[in-house]
């Protein structure tokens, strides 16, 4: 009686053990990724949610676990890509241009000639926002004014650069040149602690609707001969309007110009994972456009080509090809 108990035990423990042992073989053999993204009110940690989601919906057949990340944007995102430590990251498509090309805020550290492109998503229109009482009707008054100028490693502080150079102005030009964070700006506005802040962002956008709606801030035009300037020497610049009526206070049409956003990778990331990020995006791209509004209009045929200066990751052209979307 005494062995059949203990030949029982042994062999639950064997069982026991197989199943440990087939768990951690099953788990060894999951694939984790992480998307960079921007701030959490913004529109990019929206669409790296998004894309996330869609893919861990399949994660038990294709094996990979998508996690989103907050972080301080488009040249944080390329850089860590570069370094290894994210492996896909949301990104403005000039920032994705200089860092290719090791352009602008790239060029001391060389071109990242491993960045590759995934796909273009929404129009990011730099927006400018001021308070109803700093009587600010041009972007040239802003001029010492207290000005957000974006957090170092965004996009939207490479891009705030790039206008004060064309305009032949400096930091210096402001009273203040703070440094906030895409979801501090808002607050610090309506705290009389800033006077206006640039970003770039889809719309519409949380960032944007939360100061307009608590202390009726303004929206300003971008236009003049430095934006013509811009847009005649970059290809990855184009004109943009943000709709009067789409933010309380604001019910004039906005003219500016701005970039797309871009999801990008490194060619080191392996081709099927890329490939089934890629696919589970647009096999469900219904779902997708409808998990934020400036989705709303998106179109496969230019978000494979449009704003992306890297070449194609070849897991993203695998799909594309057999989608009859590239040939």
């Amino acid at each position: 009686m005494l062995q059949a108990k203990t030949f029982r035990a042994a062999a639950q423990t064997a069982v026991l053990s197989a199943a440990l042992l087939f768990c951690g073989s099953a788990s060894a053999q999951q694939n984790f990724v992480t998307i960079g993204t921007g701030g959490v009110t913004g529109v990019y940690y929206a669409a790296g949610g998004a894309i996330c989601r869609l893919l861990n919906k399949d994660r038990k057949t294709h094996g990979i676990r998508c996690s989103v990340e907050s972080t301080g944007g488009s040249a944080f995102n390329v850089n860590a890509i570069k370094e290894g430590e994210l492996d896909f990251g949301t990104t403005q498509s000039d920032v994705q241009y200089n860092a290719f090309k090791g352009e602008g805020a790239f060029k001391e550290g060389g071109a990242h000639s491993d960045l590759r492109s995934v796909f273009s998503i929404h129009p990011e229109p730099f927006t400018v926002l001021a308070r109803p009482d700093a009587n600010i009707t041009k972007f040239e008054d802003f001029k010492g004014k207290r000005f957000n100028v974006g957090n170092p490693g965004s996009g939207t502080r490479d891009s705030m650069e790039r206008l004060l150079s064309a305009m032949g102005w400096t930091l210096g030009d402001f009273s203040l040149a703070s440094e906030l964070k895409a979801d501090e700006h808002g607050p610090a506005l309506c705290d009389n602690k800033i006077d206006g802040f640039f970003y770039g962002v889809g719309h519409p956008s949380a960032n944007i609707q939360d100061p307009t709606t608590t202390c009726g801030a303004k929206l300003v035009s971008l236009t003049g001969p430095a934006v013509d300037k811009l847009l005649e020497e970059s290809p990855y610049y184009a004109k943009a309007t943000i709709p009067g009526g789409l933010y309380n206070s604001n019910p004039d049409d906005t003219e500016t110009y701005g970039v797309l956003a871009t999801l990008v990778t490194s060619a080191k990331v392996p081709e099927e994972t890329v490939y089934q990020l890629v696919k589970s995006t647009f096999e469900n791209f219904e779902d997708f456009k409808a998990l934020h509004p400036a989705f709303a209009n998106l179109d496969p045929a230019k978000m494979i080509k449009d704003g992306l200066s890297a070449p194609l990751h070849p897991g993203a052209e695998k799909y594309y090809k057999e989608k009859g979307w590239l040939k």
